[in-house]
C-alpha cells in the first residue's frame, strides 16, 4: 500500500503568490482536493494524507514532520509560480544523495503527465534546495503549475475544468509511477504523450485495442493528439458544461443525481460561483 502525502502549498495567513485576482493558497488547495478525489475514487493500492484540507496556516516544518511521522512513501507539494514566465516546472532536491536517480525517475512520470494533460509550456525538470524536498525522509516532488502573474496562465487557473486537468495529470503520473490499479468499475484515463499509439497504450494497460475502441467511441486511432484523454478501463466520466442560469441543484435534476454527489465529484467547487463554460463532473 503506497502512502502518498499531498501538500497544498501555503494557506491561512500565508497566501503565497498573488496576482490577477488569484491567491496561490486557494488554487493549490483546489488542485490538491481534486487530486485526492481522483485517486480515491478511481484507484486502489494507496492511502492519502494531506498537510491541510482547509484554508489554515501550516508551517513548513509541521508539514514535513507530518509526512515523516506518518511514514509516507512519496510527497507531492503543489504550488503556483510567479515572477515572470509561463508554464509548468517541477523540482526534486538538489545535490548528491542516495536514491536521487529513483527520485528523478518517479518525478518524470508526474512531470510528463501534467504537461500532457494541461498543454502547459514545459519549463523543465529542475532541482532546488526547497524545505519540502530537503526535510522530507521520503522521495518527493514539488510542482509549479502555471504563473499567477501571467494573464493567460491566470485565466486558465480560474477555470474549474483546467484545475481538474492539472489534478488528473498528477494522478495519472502517480498511478504510473507506483503501479496503482483502477478500482473495479472505476474509470482510468491515459493522457496521450509523444509517440503514443492505441496499440502502445493497450500494451501499457494490459488491454486490447478493440477494448479501447469500445471505451472511446469516435476516437480516431490514427490521429491521437498529445494531451488527449483515452479511457483505458471502466466507464468514461460524464461532464456538464455550465450555461447561463445553471445551479448545482438544476444540474443535479438534469442528471438524476444529488447536489451532495456533485460536490463530492468536484472537490473545491463553489456552488455559489459557477462560471459559464465550467465543466462539472456528473458521474
Amino acid at each position: 500500500m503506497t502512502k502518498i502525502f499531498i501538500d497544498p502549498g501555503h494557506g491561512g495567513s500565508d497566501p503565497g503568490a498573488t496576482a490577477n485576482g488569484l491567491q496561490e493558497k486557494d488554487v493549490t488547495l483546489a488542485i490538491a482536493l481534486k487530486l485526492g478525489n481522483i485517486l480515491n475514487n478511481e484507484y486502489e493500492g494507496h492511502t492519502l494524507k494531506f498537510s491541510r484540507t482547509t484554508d489554515v496556516t501550516v508551517s513548513l516544518s509541521t508539514r514535513t514532520n507530518m509526512a515523516n511521522n506518518w511514514g509516507a512513501n512519496y510527497l507531492v507539494s503543489i504550488h503556483i509560480n510567479a515572477g515572470g514566465g509561463t508554464g509548468f516546472e517541477s523540482y526534486i532536491h538538489n545535490g548528491s544523495y542516495s536514491g536521487k536517480a529513483e527520485t528523478n525517475r518517479l518525478r518524470g512520470y508526474i512531470h510528463d503527465a501534467v504537461v500532457s494533460s494541461t498543454g502547459f509550456r514545459d519549463r523543465g525538470k529542475k532541482e532546488a534546495n526547497f524545505h519540502m524536498l530537503r526535510e522530507s525522509n521520503m522521495k518527493a516532488v514539488l510542482t509549479e503549475n502555471g504563473f499567477v502573474d501571467f494573464l493567460d496562465d491566470a485565466n486558465k487557473l480560474k477555470q474549474n475544468s483546467f484545475l481538474e486537468k492539472i489534478a488528473r495529470g498528477h494522478a495519472s503520473g502517480l498511478a504510473r509511477a507506483f503501479g496503482l490499479t483502477p478500482k473495479s468499475g472505476g474509470t482510468q484515463i491515459h493522457i496521450v504523450q509523444q509517440g503514443d499509439t492505441l496499440w502502445s497504450i493497450a500494451q501499457l494497460y494490459q488491454t486490447t485495442v478493440n477494448r479501447l475502441l469500445e471505451l472511446n467511441p469516435g476516437i480516431d486511432p490514427d490521429r491521437l493528439q498529445i494531451g488527449q484523454e483515452v479511457v483505458v478501463s471502466g466507464q468514461a466520466p460524464r461532464y456538464h458544461t455550465v450555461v447561463e442560469g445553471d445551479t448545482l441543484w438544476r444540474i443535479s435534476q438534469m442528471y438524476n443525481t444529488t447536489v451532495d454527489n456533485l460536490i463530492a465529484l468536484n472537490p473545491g467547487i463553489d456552488p455559489q460561483r459557477l462560471q459559464v463554460g465550467d465543466l462539472i463532473r456528473v458521474s
